[in-house]
């Protein structure tokens, strides 16, 4: 039974960057994987591609051809997709049991009401994928209350769409602090409770405070489904890392019954050995905006006292081999 990784999330949310990031981690804790680029327009991967939309059809090609806008390009190129998924099925057919992170478009039409991608990803599904949507949201949005409030709305018209195990994100937690601070700890906007403590904010916004009705239906329709919530992620931060990948395991079933063949020794291991510790809200908060400064000068001293160590252990080793 093989896992896969759908990752979706509005243009510059760092889905690339992740899918990068999230296969060189897999690859370092030993669980096979393999990266499928759905996103007929991104033509700097930075990845090695398992299979690419690209060799079947580019975004530059349907413009040229059928007139269309990039928007409309993209769509287009998915509902190809739709129309050819034989291709898609005999690649990833090749892929065995490897763990496959989907690199996936981002206009956000074809996650809330375009049809094409949850299509296409119900066939994944009579294929026998055991899916989990990560949707990425840049995390500068939540230091504005009327942007929060649009990323809420984007986030659970998405997992109402898809209807799949679904995982929301703040990315880029790591540089949060340069946006500017924040007007409620950031346990407020992972756990996204109590968002009646922003229509204050959203009144003193010449911006929004004429839609004051509308702000509070809003959060009262957010709140009522009780669906939406977010982890976090700086995707160069091995905790980070190891946190979400947690969360995904957990949502799809791979933390109950892992692919078979999938070699997660070092995985094992580092479940044992606490990798992920101290990834509360309140943790995150003290990391990346109270104290980075702080954490960033420990980490620097504490890698230079590292590698100075594994210097002296190979000189020692060179001696004790000149001896013999």
């Amino acid at each position: 039974m093989p896992f896969a990784q759908l990752i979706i999330g509005p243009p510059g949310s760092g889905k690339s960057t992740y899918c990068n990031g999230m296969h060189q981690f897999m690859s370092a804790i030993g669980r096979k994987s393999s990266v499928v680029n759905l996103d007929p327009a991104n033509d700097s991967t930075g990845y090695p591609c398992a299979l690419d939309i690209r060799s079947i059809i580019t975004l530059d090609q349907i413009m040229d051809e059928e007139g269309l806008g990039p928007n409309g390009g993209v769509m287009y190129a998915l509902e190809e997709l739709e129309e050819n998924i034989e291709w898609l099925e005999e690649g990833l057919s090749r892929l065995g049991n490897d763990y496959v992170l989907f690199d996936c478009p981002g206009q956000v039409e074809l996650f809330t009401h375009h049809g094409s991608l949850r299509r296409v990803f119900g066939r994944l599904l009579k294929l026998g994928y055991r899916l989990v949507v990560v949707h990425l949201v840049d995390a500068h949005y939540i230091t504005d209350p009327a942007k929060y409030i649009s990323i809420l709305l984007l986030s659970l018209r998405s997992m109402l769409q898809l209807d799949l195990p679904h995982i929301n994100v703040l990315s880029k937690i790591d540089i949060l602090r340069d946006y500017g601070p924040l007007a409620f700890n950031l346990d407020f906007y992972t756990e996204v409770q109590d968002l009646g403590y922003l229509l204050p904010l959203l009144d003193q916004d010449e911006r929004t405070k004429k839609f004051a009705k509308l702000n509070e239906a809003i959060v009262d329709l957010v709140e009522s489904f009780a669906l939406v919530s977010f982890e976090t992620l700086a995707v160069e931060d091995k905790k980070s890392m190891t946190h979400l990948l947690q969360a995904i395991d957990r949502a799809g079933g791979y933390a109950f019954g892992e692919a078979e063949g999938a070699g997660d020794s070092v995985w094992a291991v580092a479940m044992r050995g606490g990798w992920a510790e101290g990834m509360e809200a309140r943790d995150i908060q003290e990391r990346w905006i109270d104290h980075r400064d702080e954490h960033d000068e420990f980490e620097r001293r504490q890698m230079e006292e590292e590698r100075k160590a594994a210097e002296e252990k190979l000189k020692e080793d060179e001696e004790m081999g000149m001896m013999y």
